[in-house]
Order: C-alpha cells, then sequence, then structure tokens
C-alpha cells in the first residue's frame, strides 16, 4: 500500500484554501447532518461532513476531491473541537484523500483473493499507463493506489476508481474501463465480465442444483 501523508501547509495552499466555506446547498446539508446526532454530540458528524467538504473541494477541481490543512480547520472549526482530531480521522480512513488527487483515483486490492486472481497484472497496466503509486500521472487524469480488500472477493480481481468498483477485471477489461474514462464516458460499474450480470456463478449450477426451478427441502439429505 502506498505511503499516505497530508500535504504540508504552505503560503500557497493558504491563498487557495483559507477562505473555504460551505456552498449553500452544503451548508444545508451539513446542518441535516449534525441533526442527526444528540445535542453535544455534534463532533460525531466529523465523518460525513469530511466527505462533504472532500466532494465540494473535489467538484471545484474536477476531481473525486482532497481535504486541504485550512480545509479540516475549517471542520474543526464547524464542529467545535480539536483541529488535531479531525487529522486524525482523516489520516487514518483511506476514503479521505489528504494530498492533491487526479482526475480518476484508481485503487488496485491487491489482497490474496484479487491477486490470485490476477491483480498484478492490474498493476502492471497501471504501470505501464504511467501511473505510479502516490502519485498524479503527468495528464493529470490518474492518481493511483495500491488498497486492501475492499469486499468484493467473489467477483475479484477488483479495482475502485472513484466512487465506483469494477470487478472481474483482466488487463484487456481495465484498459477498456480506463480508456472510456479517458474519453470523458461513463463505463458501466460492477461486474465487466460479459457472462454475469452481478456475482452469481459463470456457467451451470454446480451445486443446489435442485433450487433451478422449485424450492427444494435439502434437510433429509444432509
Amino acid at each position: 500500500m502506498a505511503d499516505r501523508y497530508i500535504e504540508p501547509d504552505s503560503p500557497e495552499l493558504r491563498a487557495r484554501w483559507g477562505n473555504f466555506a460551505w456552498t449553500a446547498e452544503n451548508a444545508e446539508k451539513a446542518k441535516d447532518i449534525v441533526s442527526r446526532y444528540p445535542a453535544g454530540r455534534q463532533r460525531s458528524a466529523v465523518m460525513p461532513l469530511l466527505d462533504l467538504a472532500q466532494r465540494q473541494v473535489g467538484a471545484e477541481l474536477n476531481t473525486q476531491g482532497w481535504l486541504p490543512i485550512p480545509v479540516m480547520e475549517y471542520i474543526a472549526a464547524y464542529l467545535d473541537m480539536p483541529v488535531i482530531r479531525v487529522v486524525e480521522v482523516a489520516s487514518f480512513y483511506t476514503m479521505y484523500n489528504i494530498a492533491p488527487i487526479g482526475r480518476f483515483h484508481v485503487q488496485v486490492c491487491g489482497t490474496t483473493p484479487c491477486m490470485l486472481r490476477g491483480s498484478d497484472d492490474l498493476l502492471e497496466t497501471c504501470k505501464s499507463r504511467g501511473m505510479k503509486k502516490g502519485h498524479i500521472s503527468e495528464d493529470g487524469l490518474w492518481s493511483f493506489t495500491e488498497v486492501e480488500c475492499m469486499g468484493n472477493c467473489a467477483s475479484a480481481p477488483m479495482v475502485q476508481i472513484n466512487d465506483d468498483n469494477y470487478e472481474d477485471l483482466t488487463s484487456d477489461r481495465l484498459n477498456a474501463v480506463l480508456d472510456a474514462l479517458a474519453r470523458g464516458e461513463t463505463p458501466k460499474a460492477g461486474t465487466q465480465d460479459p457472462a454475469r450480470h452481478t456475482v452469481e456463478p459463470v456457467g451451470e449450477p454446480t451445486n443446489l442444483v435442485a433450487m433451478i426451478t422449485e424450492n427444494h427441502d435439502y434437510r433429509s439429505e444432509w
């Protein structure tokens, strides 16, 4: 997994993000989020508010978004909590980007089920397109991270790109997805195996076959 680091504070960062504030729409969303928690427990809203802030930054940059230090300070002030507590949350969970990100954040799962199903080929595919772990590609399109299990073991290997999962991948299928994104298209999320709709078995079932046409009670057979 690539190392995570917080983008250093700087005058340039302050000039760009020092005046961050909710948009009118997000201000209403933030109020609604905080209202879901008991009085005095508003700090519990830190995670959804960080996600909301990241998405607002992303809308400005046409990326998935990230969390500059001034933005985390804004969330801390909004929730009346120490900024270090906000930084702890943002730096712990990989759903938050704490450094600038490319247009598309390509996260390749390298855990055992995906590795056994060919994730090494996906890593090489990303590398061949100029992606480097923890860096933005020269064209600004891609950020690349190798991550741990994201829960799609039944349709491994898989890659998450921004908010979508792409599963049952091969090198060619991943290249097709990346090419479509680069052209400004929206490829179908989920399995990329044309023989599957979701994660049902490919081909004929090999067990519980009596359940295909009717409800069958197997208990007497066990």
